[in-house]
């Protein structure tokens, strides 16, 4: 049975980050990724935007090339899946029958997109998107689809909406709240995006009511529950993820909407740590609220937390939240969580297509969306980091500097 001092499980960002944290820390102990892909691990926010759209081959989102990994004595055992763990024997269980042993467990697996339970979901041409071979399929696709429905309002789903009406194709937005982006922006940005893919030629359908895909053995489109059908050759699902933990829950580790992690990202089994869209942890961004967070940086920086723990130099996991997405010729960068704002004070004209939503409660900056806003996002983190209280009608004033603010 192989052995390994560090064996990671998931090849993604985190677990990618946490084999290159370790090496940066002088672990000289052996390490090994455990990916069910057969690539390399490479970036995933690009799927649903460069990568779909073309304007990034799959080289260019490759974490590290493949000499890296080689030259760091980084074993790559891609195309396999753990699909048991026994924390007792530090060993996994592979879906091919075989072992491998640990000294430490990281488990950075994220998660698989969440599948529609309705009638129709498992017809061709209905999309999640998560890894490369799912955009490659829906590329390999399009020149037959004129017709798009994207159900989900949400980052991925809206991403994927601006690529597709790029290529001319008509999309329409099935969302099943009042607005899109509602579980994380503010209305005011929900409103602006809104109008800015209508502007597109995108049908942004708001409180929609999916009944089923409809389709013979290929999807021709979606019935909505007042027996309208909405034609699609191809339908691209956005609904969030299931967090892949099923291994670790049955090994006994404590959790259920993910696996629970420490401020060292420890489990509650011996030796075995969680990163990245999977880990639910305490931040202190959300007032202490137990989350997952789905975002490369979470990842990226639970990886550099969990590597420096095992190698004897942690720090607890205090790493302010950002986010990015883009659509259009549009970027919104995001400091922060607005988890509970009781105030919201708009920076700058949305009209000009570059402004920022400022998040507050009782007073002090939680949060800053910021659209085509870079001077915002860098000097807004202070904002953040500080639980500030500027005054508002400064604060709205885009001619004055957050950071003069954060002095002050």
């Amino acid at each position: 049975m192989a052995q390994y001092d560090v064996l990671i499980v998931g090849a993604g960002h985190g677990g990618a980050q946490a084999a290159v944290a370790l090496r940066q820390n002088k672990f000289e102990g052996t390490i090994a990724i455990v990916g069910d892909e057969p690539e390399l691990p490479y970036e995933r926010p690009p799927l649903s935007k460069e990568y779909f759209s073309g304007e990034k081959t799959f080289d260019r989102i490759l974490i590290r090339p493949a000499a890296f990994w080689a030259e760091r004595n980084i074993d790559m055992l891609l195309e396999r899946r753990v699909v048991a763990v026994d924390a007792d024997k530090h060993e996994v269980t592979l879906s091919d029958g075989s072992a491998i042993g640990y000294g430490k467990l990281i488990w950075a697996t994220g998660g698989a997109p969440r599948r529609l339970t309705c009638g129709g979901n498992d017809l061709a041409g209905v999309h999640g998107v998560r890894t490369r071979a799912d955009a490659d399929r829906m590329l390999a696709e399009l020149d037959g689809v004129t017709n798009v429905v994207v159900i989900g309002g949400g980052y991925i789903g809206l991403e994927a909406a601006a690529v597709l009406s790029k290529f001319g194709k008509k999309v329409t937005v099935l969302e099943a709240l009042d607005r899109v982006l509602a579980r994380v922006a503010g209305e005011q940005l929900s409103r602006f995006y809104e109008a800015e893919h209508r502007a597109h030629g995108v049908d942004v359908q708001l409180g929609a009511k999916v009944d089923c895909i409809v389709g013979e053995g290929k999807v021709s489109g979606v019935r909505m529950d007042d027996g309208s059908v909405i034609r699609a050759e191809m339908v691209i699902v956005g609904i969030g993820i299931v967090p892949a933990v099923e291994p670790l829950i049955a090994a006994g580790a404590a959790g259920g909407n993910g696996v629970d992690v420490d401020e060292y990202c420890r489990t509650s089994l011996p030796d075995v740590y969680a990163i990245g869209d999977c880990a639910m942890h305490s931040n202190g961004f959300a007032d202490g609220a137990r989350i997952r967070l789905e975002s490369v940086q979470n990842a990226n920086d639970q990886a550099t937390t969990a590597a420096k723990h095992i190698v004897g130099a942690g720090e607890p996991y205090r790493a302010v939240p950002w986010f990015w997405s883009n659509q259009y010729d549009l970027r919104l960068q995001t400091v922060g969580f607005n988890l509970g704002y009781d105030d919201v004070v708009v920076r700058g004209d949305p009209a000009t297509r570059a402004f920022s939503v400022v998040y507050l409660k009782n007073g002090k900056v939680l949060a800053l969306d910021c659209v085509n806003a870079v001077k915002d996002y860098v000097q807004g983190k202070a904002l953040v980091v500080g639980g500030l209280s500027p005054d508002k009608a400064s604060l709205a004033d885009p001619e004055i500097p957050l950071k003069t603010l954060a002095a002050a």
